[in-house]
């Protein structure tokens, strides 16, 4: 596995634009609440850390993860303002194909939300075979998926601006 030894939250490669002045939603789901927690907590400080006020980032929970683009689209039709939304879910594998359905049409769902309102709407969703990796990608070994998320939001909504 190619991420067996990295940390994938490492961005010293890179320079983060500031997040200041921009409005952020971050859509959380409930369901994992242990992993989804972390992965919030991660794209909140990261955000904060940035430059971006915390006025300035609204966040809602929703039941899981098949409920984030649902959540997001509400979010976006209250919030007009909104620079990005970063949606952070974690579904794991079990023993039937629900998972696949699920992961499917949650990414599928962001997609279309990204087309809909020309705005970013960043996917933060673990999708892993246990809970041990969830652990590892939600602030353990491999980083943490909200960080990125956040990162990720903030490029996006600097690279919007700049194209204005």
């Amino acid at each position: 596995m190619a991420t067996q030894l990295k940390n994938l939250s490492d961005f010293s490669n890179i320079i983060i634009p500031s997040a200041k002045g921009y409005k952020f939603g971050i859509v959380v789901a409930q369901w994992n609440a242990g992993i989804t927690g972390a992965l919030l907590n991660g794209a909140y400080k990261l955000l904060t850390d940035n430059g971006a006020a915390e006025a300035d980032i609204t966040v809602i929970e929703v039941p899981g993860s098949f409920e984030l683009t649902s959540g997001a689209d509400m979010l976006l039709n209250a919030r007009t303002d909104l620079d990005a939304v970063i949606c952070l879910g974690c579904v794991i594998q079990g023993e039937t194909p629900h998972f696949t359905f699920i992961c499917d049409a949650v990414a599928n769902g962001i997609t279309q939300l990204n087309i809909k309102y020309n705005k970013p709407v960043i996917f933060g969703v673990l999708t892993t075979d246990n809970l041990d990796q969830a652990k590892d990608r939600s602030g353990g070994k491999h980083g943490n998926k909200g960080d990125e998320a956040a990162v990720t939001a903030i490029q996006m909504a600097h690279i919007k601006h700049s194209l204005r």
